[in-house]
């Protein structure tokens, strides 16, 4: 816009861009919204409205329906091309009504008989802009995600913990030491050795995961240094080890806690000497390569683990923030895999309502970034479901929750009370929308969105034979 914009009324997304060829009508508008909160540009012509507006227009559009030149009508249309998703609300005369409506399956986000109820005016431009709002939080969201490149894009967030984070992988990706990386489970500590190993000079050659518990103790030392056809009963080929095979590379150890004690010995003499011994073999294999382990206890603290490994494997040390601690890198995070999902399944990514982002910012996230994706795959790919019903759903209790925070986030339950209004309702009338509106206040867009939103049908609550 030419227009300057106060910044708290583009934040909010509290502007209104006004357009009436009627002075009288559009001055009296003007003054009644100003006093609402809004900050409105007002406009005599269609064509001189358009001229000014953004694809990122920071709140909504109100016309007249009867204009010269080019009608409300059409500069709806126009608008909507110009500016996605932009809430449109019409101004229409009695006679215009069918019309009007007609125009809402076009688009239009609703619309107002003149001469209008100014109270009913405010609201209906507060409701629209708040849809505006979320609107451009998912552009500005999938803009952030579009123009990230590098370990930006590797590590999404905005978050304090984050940027360290990013910091320290720069830093340590150059030193070639070995790094243990500690976090709790899903907080990302194999995506961040990945990042280690590709911002280092070792970036060319293999990195080479293994879970030590996630294997079985007589099996470990072998997927470790391999083994000689023979060695051992099942062995009926050589096998080459992932010291071996990550040679030259990056060596990741996960639950590195979890190695058994004899092992760790044979993993101390290999680091220290630079060689390994394939099982059946005493022929002494050179190896050059990078140690990242992960953990998710202190291994100071760990009864059992030997104080001179940490320190071979404690060169340097990374620790992973849980998300409950940066939730202002979750809506961004959300976000990109429900992208990533909706490209996966070929299908339009799912914009994010206020209902959604509330839970999102609410919930504790015991399974942190693993818990996430899963629940970001799931709302792209079911439609009728929102965020918190998701959280709601068959999810683990809040063992890791904050210390005063007990049973489900605010919003899930304010979700869970609005659902259970709205069911009690609709079953106390049969199904009667017109009844539970009245009942529960409600404007019908408002019930209708709410009922989409929890997954409610009226036909569930309809007497049969009706």
């Amino acid at each position: 816009m030419k227009a300057e914009l106060p910044a708290d009324a583009v934040i909010q997304c509290r502007c209104v861009m006004l357009v009436d060829d009627e002075a009288m009508v559009r001055e009296s508008t003007e003054q009644w919204l100003t006093m609402c909160g809004f900050h409105v540009v007002s406009f005599a012509s269609a064509k001189a409205a358009l001229e000014q507006l953004t694809p990122a227009w920071p709140g909504i559009l109100l016309t007249d329906v009867r204009m010269p030149e080019m009608d409300g009508m059409e500069l709806m249309q126009a608008a909507r091309q110009k500016a996605e998703g932009l809430p449109v609300i019409l101004l229409t005369a009695h006679g215009d009504v069918d019309m009007a409506i007609g125009a809402m399956h076009d688009g239009a986000y609703d619309f107002i008989e003149k001469p209008y109820v100014p109270d009913r005016l405010a609201e209906t431009i507060q409701r629209a802009c708040e849809k505006r709002r979320l609107t451009v939080e998912n552009l500005r969201l999938q803009q952030d995600l579009a123009t990230r490149s590098g370990l930006d894009a590797k590590l999404i967030g905005i978050s304090p913990a984050i940027t360290r984070v990013r910091d320290e992988i720069l830093t340590l990706g150059q030193l070639d030491t070995n790094v243990i990386i500690y976090g709790e489970t899903g907080t990302g500590k194999e995506l961040v050795a990945q990042c280690l190993h590709s911002f280092s000079n070792r970036a060319d050659k293999p990195f080479v995961p293994l879970n030590c518990g996630a294997i079985p103790e007589n099996l470990i030392e072998s997927e470790l240094f391999g083994h000689e056809a023979g060695a051992f009963t099942g062995a009926n080929k050589r096998r080459i080890g992932k010291f071996e095979y990550a040679s030259g590379g990056t060596l990741f150890l996960d639950e590195i806690e979890s190695m058994p004690h004899s092992l760790q010995v044979k993993l101390l003499r290999a680091l220290q000497e630079g060689v390994v011994e394939r099982l059946g073999s005493n022929k002494p294999i050179p190896v050059d390569l990078r140690v990242v382990a992960a953990a998710k206890v202190d291994l100071r603290d760990e009864e059992g683990f030997r104080e001179d490994l940490f320190y071979r494997l404690c060169v340097s040390e990374l620790h992973l923030t849980p998300l409950r601690d940066r939730l202002d890198d979750v809506p961004l995070l959300f976000a990109h895999y429900v992208a990533l999902a909706a490209t996966d399944h070929q299908r339009e990514p799912r914009p994010l309502s206020d209902h959604d982002i509330d839970a999102l910012q609410s919930y504790a996230w015991p399974g942190n970034v693993r818990e996430l994706k899963n629940v970001a795959i799931r709302f792209a790919l079911d439609r009728r479901v929102s965020v918190a019903e998701l959280l709601s759903r068959g999810q683990p209790p809040l063992a890791t929750v904050r210390a005063n925070q007990r049973g489900l986030p605010l919003a899930v339950q304010v979700a869970e009370f609005e659902a259970q209004a709205i069911r009690n309702s609709l079953r106390t009338h049969g199904g009667n929308i017109k009844v539970v509106m009245d009942e529960l206040d409600l404007p019908r867009r408002t019930l209708n969105q709410k009922m989409q939103r929890y997954g409610i049908s009226r036909s569930e609550f309809v007497p049969e034979g009706e």
